[in-house]
């Protein structure tokens, strides 16, 4: 599903967002910034936008990792064209099976993607075996809005309007009806807080972004 929207990732999560998921992004990376990591693991990467972000950060090396072949692929081409393929790899391979040695990275981010793992608590736990001692962990996923107001015009934009405009522009059926689909089973907030303790991580926080639209979290380990 996701090599099929691979050619057109970029494109829908800007127009579908309005462009706000760029904002997010630069959010999680200025929370980063005051510990300065070298090493960084941008998970579910897709075509890379948040590890792209984080060369701000001025790291040494940013691993870009995904299951995914087309958005791999897509990334690549986007490296070389920024000129820099020497910072941020690219590398093909499963969030639950990771081929990294223990306390190896600095700091991770993963945006819009914890929702995708088949087991969660697996991949978290990957995800905190991979990262140094006090390694910094932040997650970027959609949320659904508490305000009474938000709540209708985010529904009909979110389990309507914006899977039309997906089916149009990928031609895949199935990719933008599965986006509400996974955000509503998705285990947000504070029952996401409890897994990340639960883990092992610690010093496990959200902030609601943009009327609750969005969240991030933060925890370290």
């Amino acid at each position: 599903m996701f090599d099929n929207i691979a050619h057109r990732y970029d494109f829908l999560n800007h127009f579908l967002s309005l462009g706000i998921d760029i904002y997010w992004r630069k959010k999680a990376i200025a929370f980063l910034s005051a510990f300065q990591p070298k090493i960084i693991m941008d998970m579910a990467t897709g075509t890379g936008d948040f590890a792209f972000e984080a060369l701000s950060l001025k790291p040494e090396k940013i691993i870009a990792y995904d299951l995914s072949l087309g958005m791999i692929e897509r990334g690549r081409i986007k490296s070389k064209e920024k000129g820099v393929s020497n910072i941020v790899e690219f590398i093909k391979g499963d969030s639950e099976k990771m081929p990294f040695e223990e306390n190896q990275f600095d700091a991770m981010t993963v945006g819009f993607g914890v929702r995708n793992f088949e087991n969660l608590e697996q991949g978290l736990s990957e995800m905190l075996r991979v990262l140094k001692p006090n390694g910094k962990l932040v997650v970027l996923e959609i949320a659904k809005p508490r305000n009474p107001l938000i709540t209708p015009i985010f529904k009909l934009y979110f389990h309507y309007i914006a899977p039309g405009i997906g089916r149009l522009f990928s031609k895949d059926h199935r990719a933008y009806t599965y986006l509400p689909e996974s955000v509503a089973a998705f285990p947000e907030g504070d029952d996401f807080i409890r897994i990340l303790n639960r883990v092992g991580f610690k010093n496990a926080q959200y902030n609601p972004l943009t009327f609750g639209i969005c969240a991030m979290y933060t925890c370290e380990k």
